[in-house]
C-alpha cells in the first residue's frame, strides 16, 4: 500500500481491530488459580451456533452436523520423552508460569500491534517460552515436561516478537529491531519509526549463535530508499518453519518505491530462507522479496513430502485465502475487514488444511496446490480462528468463547469432526499460535494471572 491509501488503510486495520474487540466480548477477573488445572472434553454433543456462511464456489462441503466416530480406547497411556497422558478424550491443563519478568499485556490485539508471546515445542518434550518485555527486550526461557520455568530467562535487544521454532540444538526466534528510515522524502502522509526483522539463532543455553536480517536495510539503503524492504507500522507479524536445517521466515513487510522525486511505502508480505551457517539461502526456490500484498495472516509450513515451504496469506488482492509467488487462490473471500487467515497444517496423506474466517464464521479448507478441493463449514463463530496438528491424522481448530478458548478435533483427512467441542481455561489472542508437539500434545502461551506471567494451555495427546 502507498502513502497515499494511509487514511483508507487506518480505517480498514480500525474496523479489524473493533472486530477482534467485539469478538473477544466481555473479560472476566482473572483466574486465581495457580499451578497445574486440568479440564475433560465435554462428552456431550456439539453446542449450537450460528450457521456457516457459504463455503467457496466450485468446492464439495460437509456441515458443522458430520462427525467421524470418536475412537475407543482402555485405560490411559503415557507417551513421549515426557510421558504425558494420553487419554481416550481431549484433556485440557493450564500451568501458570511465574516468570519474574514483565510481559507485555495483550492490548487491543490490533493486527499492527505488538504480540506478546510465543512458543515452540522442543524435541524432548519441552519448550521455549518467549515473550516481550516492557523494557525493549524479547525474553526467552526454557519450560520443563511439566511447563515450568526452567533456570534464568534469557534477553535479546527486540521491540517485537513474532514467533519461535526448536530443533535439538536450540532455536530460533524471529523479532524486530530499531532501523533508520533516512530522508525519502515521502510523497505523502506521516512518517514513522523504520524498523528491521531479524532471525535469532540460538542454543540450548538460550544463548545467541548468530543473527540475521530477513529485511534488507544496510549501511547504505535505509527504510525510505527505493527498494527497501521494512518494518514500518503496517502490519508486520510473522511466522517460521524449518526443514531441519535452513529456516525460513514469512511475514508483513513494508515496500518503498520511488515516485518521482519522492517515494511511496506499500505494504505487503516477503519470505526469506536462512542456512544453517546464518546466511541468507540465494536463490532458494520458495524465497520471495515479496509474496502477497496487501497482505495480514502470513502462514508457513515445511511439508517433507513435496520437500517445499507452503505458505499461505490473506490478502485485498481480490480479497481471498491465496498462495503467494506466484498468487494461487484458495477460497474466495471479501474485503470487508473481516477477512482472516487462521493457520497453516499438513493433511493426513496429500495437501494441507488452513483455517479461516469471514463474517465471523470459521471454515476449513483443503488444497493441494491452489484452489480448495474441500470446504468444510464448521458451524463456529469467531473472528480469529487457529488451527494446529494434533497427534497423527488429527488437528485442533481452537477459537474465543467469552474469556476462554473452546476447541474441537478434526480428522486430518476428511475434515470431518471428532467428538465434542470441549473448553480451554486461557484467554486467547487473535493472533497468536498453538504448538504441535512431539507426543501428540499442543500448547499455547495466555495471558497469565499477574504481569510477570503466562499461562500455558497444553491439550494433552489423545490415545
Amino acid at each position: 500500500m502507498d502513502m497515499r491509501a494511509t487514511h483508507s488503510y487506518r480505517s480498514v486495520a480500525a474496523v479489524i481491530a473493533v472486530v477482534a474487540a467485539l469478538a473477544a466480548g466481555g473479560c472476566s477477573a482473572d483466574d486465581p488459580e495457580s499451578g497445574t488445572s486440568p479440564v475433560a472434553a465435554n462428552s456431550s454433543a456439539l453446542p449450537g451456533s450460528a450457521a456457516a456462511g457459504p463455503p467457496a464456489a466450485g468446492a464439495p462441503s460437509a456441515g458443522p452436523s458430520v462427525s467421524a466416530p470418536v475412537p475407543k480406547a482402555s485405560a490411559t497411556t503415557r507417551t513421549g520423552a515426557c510421558g504425558r497422558t494420553a487419554s481416550a478424550k481431549p484433556v485440557a491443563q493450564v500451568t501458570e508460569v511465574k516468570l519474574g519478568v514483565k510481559v507485555t499485556g495483550y492490548g487491543g490485539e490490533g493486527d499492527t500491534e505488538p504480540l506478546p508471546m510465543a512458543i515452540a515445542a522442543r524435541p524432548d518434550g519441552g519448550s521455549w517460552l518467549a515473550w516481550r518485555g516492557t523494557d525493549g527486550k524479547v525474553y526467552l526461557g526454557e519450560l520443563d515436561c511439566a511447563d515450568k520455568l526452567v533456570g534464568k530467562p534469557t534477553s535479546f535487544a527486540g521491540i517485537d516478537l513474532q514467533d519461535v521454532q526448536a530443533d535439538a540444538n536450540g532455536g530460533v526466534l524471529l523479532l524486530t529491531r530499531k532501523g533508520t528510515c533516512g530522508t525519502g522524502p515521502l510523497c505523502g502522509g506521516e512518517s514513522s519509526p523504520c524498523n528491521t526483522m531479524h532471525m535469532i539463532r540460538f542454543d540450548n543455553s538460550g544463548k545467541q549463535v548468530w543473527q540475521q536480517q530477513v529485511t534488507n536495510l544496510t549501511g547504505g539503503r535505509t527504510g525510505y530508499d527505493d527498494g527497501a524492504r521494512f518494518v514500518w507500522w503496517y502490519q508486520h507479524h510473522g511466522r517460521l518453519a524449518t526443514d531441519g536445517k535452513n529456516w525460513a521466515a514469512y511475514f508483513g513487510v513494508a515496500i518503498t518505491v520511488r515516485n518521482g522525486n519522492c517515494v511511496d511505502i506499500h505494504q505487503g508480505d516477503r519470505i526469506q530462507v536462512v542456512g544453517a551457517d546464518g546466511k541468507l539461502v540465494s536463490g532458494h526456490r520458495d524465497a520471495a522479496s515479496v509474496g502477497c500484498s496487501h497482505a495480514w495472516t502470513s502462514r508457513i509450513v515445511w511439508d517433507p513430502r513435496t520437500k517445499r515451504f507452503v505458505a499461505v496469506c490473506a490478502t485485498d488482492n481480490d480479497c481471498r485465502i491465496a498462495r503467494p509467488n506466484p498468487y494461487r487462490t484458495v477460497a474466495a473471500g471479501k474485503c470487508d475487514g473481516t477477512l482472516f487467515g487462521g493457520d497453516l497444517v499438513l493433511a493426513k496423506s496429500k495437501g494441507y488444511w488452513t483455517a479461516w474466517s469471514q463474517g465471523g464464521s470459521v471454515r476449513l479448507e483443503h488444497f493441494t496446490t491452489g484452489k480448495s478441493d474441500t470446504t468444510i463449514r464448521t458451524g463456529v463463530s469467531s473472528a480469529h480462528p487457529h488451527l494446529v496438528a494434533y497427534g497423527t491424522g488429527r488437528m485442533l481448530l481452537t477459537w474465543q468463547s467469552g474469556s476462554t478458548m473452546a476447541a474441537r478435533v478434526y480428522d486430518s483427512g476428511t475434515g470431518k469432526a471428532i467428538g465434542a467441542e470441549f473448553t480451554i481455561k486461557a484467554k486467547d489472542h487473535s493472533y497468536q499460535a498453538f504448538k504441535a508437539y512431539p507426543d501428540g500434545s499442543a500448547a499455547y502461551p495466555a495471558a497469565g494471572g499477574s504481569g510477570t506471567s503466562i499461562r500455558i494451555a497444553r491439550v494433552l495427546p489423545v490415545s
